[in-house]
């Protein structure tokens, strides 16, 4: 049963993505993939809350599957940041294809330790 609840959730998570994905690109019409790593933060940054919330057993570990492993799976998309990654590259923008991958390594990094830090304030 669980695993039916972690399908129905990164199913969640996808249409979730799309909907944002396709918000911010009407309003970003630029070259740089900036839907795309702001979703991919945003998730990493929930992913962050909720390991700490199981950690501090907050969460069940049930909870914490559906939630990090079905919702935040489906609603992250790095296999398209690496297909940006690779455009970028392929269009010659040297510069905005760096700028890019260190921001998702970092920043990702950086959003999930926010998310712990956030979620554990109170424990």
């Amino acid at each position: 049963m669980l695993w039916l609840l972690v399908c129905l959730f990164a199913g969640l998570g996808a249409v979730t993505r799309f909907v944002l994905d396709t918000s911010i690109q009407r309003w970003w019409d630029r070259a740089f993939p900036l839907s795309t790593l702001l979703i991919n933060l945003l998730a990493a940054f929930c992913i962050g809350m909720a390991a700490a919330a199981y950690l501090d057993q907050t969460v069940g570990r049930s909870t914490y599957m559906v939630f990090a492993l079905g919702f935040c799976g489906g609603f992250a998309t790095f296999s398209t940041a690496v297909g940006e990654v690779v455009s970028l590259g392929v269009h010659r923008r040297g510069w905005s294809t760096v700028l890019y991958v260190a921001v998702t390594v970092v920043g990702s990094l950086s959003a999930i330790a926010l998310g712990w830090w956030l979620a554990s304030l109170g424990h």
